[in-house]
């Protein structure tokens, strides 16, 4: 995986991060780790959104974003366990990891997405 989509998966992470911190911040510091988050989840997607196929950068990040929020919620904040949210993340990601393997990445800036050939 190269620099730039270990970047997406680190945005997704800290997407997670501050939509667990929108949901159950209470205090002035849980507040403030969440503009952080917000802040490094958005400029890493950013940065990688102008290196890689923008929408599959973002349905990427979106993807993984959903699929750890529900975990999270499952796993840390006692959201009730259901195996058929687990099989849908499951079948989200699976769709990610098809997208990921069939977008073809170009070397420079000549042809971007949305660019004219």
């Amino acid at each position: 995986m190269g620099k730039n989509w270990l970047l997406v998966v680190i945005a997704a992470l800290f997407e997670v991060m501050w939509v667990a911190g929108l949901k159950h911040a209470d205090s002035f510091w849980e507040w403030l780790l969440t503009i952080v988050a917000i802040l490094v989840s958005f400029a890493t997607l950013i940065y990688s959104g102008k290196r890689l196929p923008t929408s599959t950068v973002y349905a990427v990040f979106v993807g993984l974003g959903t699929a750890g929020t529900v975990m999270v919620e499952m796993a840390v904040f006692q959201e009730p366990f259901s195996w058929i949210k687990v099989g849908l993340i499951a079948l989200l990601l699976i769709g990610i990891i098809g997208l990921k393997l069939v977008t073809h990445e170009c070397e420079g800036d000549a042809h971007k997405e949305g660019d004219v050939a």
